[in-house]
């Protein structure tokens, strides 16, 4: 029997033209775009005084970005069927990544923590790899497993093990934001799963004693803890950091005090140009620049969610749960950077999505771009279910045959 196949279009192009989701793609490479431009002024007084070069983060920011349209570029290709077949296998790389940056000799330790797997003349985090593939496992699972994980604890069994595993690894590292992120994450993703309030609850509780417990068990993070409560109580030492970090935002005021003028990048706030990059955005652009990026990322996440909510209602769950997932790791990062850069949460080594410096940040941000851009573009073109089509012609071209 000939079995018509039907060819999937260009993941760019369908009948319609260009069938890409305008407003998150938009959303997204303009604040890509703030981003190379904010690297650019909060980097330059360091790098003259470390390299000599002050463009020397610029251009390396340059070439991430172009790896990261690269990648994603190529992302666009890939069916969700792939990343839906081959969830367990990318957990298990996530997973092998976090302890191989734990041993000595492979993981690069800067500043006290080990979080980086040196490749040349760049480094890549596996943190960031392990948030992803966990999305991806989870919105897996979800699909998989959806009337266990709504009617029993049993369902739940498995994202908890998941979650259990991969926290301990990022907390050895250390890296506590990067944890509070992913567990929020799977959570939320679990929720949105159909998990009942009779089970959600004592989770969640239980996750935020576990939580407590980790942030009170260690002295440094004790310290963290007081010292963004009060800050100037010892402004040259714990509460260096958020007290620059305020003194920029005052600078700012309502329209800032030029681009390029910062006086807080000149050494006096450390890692300008990656945690606290929206202080020197704040004190460059002012309320009103820091209000209107404020702005895109609530655009671009609630377009993700959106994307999200459409798959569900076209029955294609597994692309519902990824797309869910990635926004509430964006909406995550977003607003525990933010809120340490504003003093409502103890200062935590996270980059601000599409804005900081960091290659394997910006990288996961472009794929993560990439898989919920392909993730509408199914969803507009109905692919989320066969490839292959059969027609009523074929069948009665085939009847005679059978007849005799």
């Amino acid at each position: 029997m000939r079995l018509p196949l039907r060819l999937s279009p260009s993941p760019l192009h369908s009948r319609r033209g260009v069938d890409l989701d305008f407003p998150l793609l938009a959303g997204c490479l303009a604040l890509l775009g703030l981003g190379f431009v904010m690297v650019t002024s909060a980097s330059s007084e360091v790098a003259a005084a470390q390299s000599g070069n002050s463009l020397y983060y610029t251009i390396r920011h340059l070439v991430y970005l172009a790896i990261g349209f690269a990648i994603g570029g190529a992302i666009l290709l890939v069916p969700l069927a792939s990343w839906q077949k081959h969830s367990g296998k990318l957990l298990l790389a996530a997973i092998a990544l976090l302890v191989l940056v734990l041993i000595p000799g492979i993981g690069r330790e800067v500043n006290g923590a080990r979080r980086w797997i040196g490749f040349g003349i760049f480094n890549v985090q596996p943190s960031e790899l392990a948030k992803l593939f966990a999305v991806i496992y989870l919105g897996s699972y979800l699909v998989r497993r959806q009337a266990q994980v709504r009617s029993s604890w049993k369902g739940l069994f498995m994202p908890l093990i998941v979650l259990g595993i991969m926290a301990p690894l990022l907390l050895a590292e250390p890296d506590f934001g990067a944890t509070v992120v992913l567990v929020g994450a799977g959570i939320s993703m679990l929720f949105l799963g159909g998990v009942s309030l009779v089970r959600f609850l004592p989770m969640v509780a239980a996750v935020v004693l576990v939580g407590v417990v980790v942030m009170t068990s260690q002295t440094y993070r004790l310290k963290r803890l007081t010292n963004f409560i009060d800050p100037w109580a010892d402004q040259f030492g714990a509460g260096y950091q958020l007290s620059q970090a305020l003194i920029a935002f005052g600078r700012g005021e309502w329209l800032g005090v030029g681009l390029g003028n910062s006086v807080q990048k000149q050494f006096y706030l450390p890692e300008a140009h990656t945690d606290f990059v929206f202080a020197v955005l704040a004190e460059e652009l002012g309320m009103i620049g820091a209000l209107l990026t404020v702005g895109l990322f609530v655009l671009v996440t609630l377009r993700a969610l959106y994307i999200g909510l459409r798959a569900e209602r076209e029955q294609q769950f597994f692309a519902a749960y990824v797309a869910y997932g990635l926004a509430i790791l964006w909406v995550g990062q977003f607003l525990i950077n933010i809120g340490v850069n504003v003093g409502l949460l103890p200062t935590k080594g996270l980059t601000l999505p599409f804005l900081s410096y960091g290659g394997s940040s910006l990288v996961i941000c472009c794929v993560s771009l990439a898989l919920l851009l392909r993730i509408d573009w199914e969803r507009r073109n109905q692919l989320g279910n066969a490839e292959i089509e059969f027609t009523e012609a074929d069948f009665a071209e085939e009847e005679p045959r059978h007849g005799r």
